[in-house]
């Protein structure tokens, strides 16, 4: 996606960062209620506290400011170093599986799921923007990578190989069911996944654990008896 040579806006004060930022944030709860397609920069702007022309100043108008929200969505739920400093550091790949496993859960049926982000990415997920191929190139694919990576050396296979992706996807859907889905149905339907009960995530969480690695474990036996 292209961006615009910001210009400097007269008067302005060297606040920048905050300013940004606050539009950065603005914009986050805007696109997170009416989607990208309804949302407009003079509203963004009002709501930042400042004017229409701070958008293209910052982010080159509002495509390339969707795009960096989007980006900052998915960082929220887990930011890349966060993830590489986890698979790079000491234990077997089975526990750094289930560590990563229990930060996604928590994050998301935690308190991000009354901020934007979780919003925001699922409006996308259902009906992706063409700045969604700026979130695949700088978050979901160097994330994946590393994923498949750890899922891979407990499989003892590549993290490209075709039973590492299957189980990639089995891994992380139930995570995006929950970013997708509406929480007041979710809680009608399957009221086990109400986060709010006394006790529920950390039920929520050692399930997801539970199941990834039984999964897992079943794979590796019957890779194993292929192989005899």
């Amino acid at each position: 996606m292209a961006r615009k040579t910001p210009r400097k806006l007269p008067g302005r004060r060297e606040d920048g960062a905050t300013t940004k930022a606050q539009i950065l944030e603005a914009a986050g709860a805007v696109f997170a209620e009416k989607g990208f397609d309804r949302a407009t920069g003079k509203e963004i702007a009002e709501r930042a506290g400042s004017n229409s022309a701070a958008v293209n100043y910052y982010y080159g108008g509002i495509e390339g400011l969707y795009a960096e929200v989007l980006v900052e969505a998915h960082r929220r739920l887990l930011t890349y170093d966060r993830l590489v400093a986890l698979a790079e550091g000491p234990g077997d790949p089975t526990e750094k599986l289930k560590t990563l496993i229990g930060l996604i859960a928590r994050t998301i049926t935690g308190p991000a799921t009354a901020s934007w982000a979780l919003g925001v990415l699922g409006r996308e997920i259902l009906s992706p923007s063409p700045a969604f191929a700026v979130l695949l190139k700088q978050e979901i694919l160097p994330k994946k990578l590393v994923i498949t990576r750890i899922v891979g050396q407990i499989l003892g296979l590549s993290h490209d190989d075709p039973v590492v992706t299957r189980c990639a996807l089995s891994i992380i859907s139930p995570f995006a069911m929950l970013v997708v889905g509406n929480k007041q149905i979710f809680t009608q339907v399957l009221p086990g996944l109400n986060p709010a009960e006394p006790g529920a995530q950390d039920a929520i969480v050692e399930h997801f654990q539970r199941f990834a690695l039984a999964g897992l474990a079943a794979t590796a036996e019957a890779l194993k008896s292929a192989a005899h």
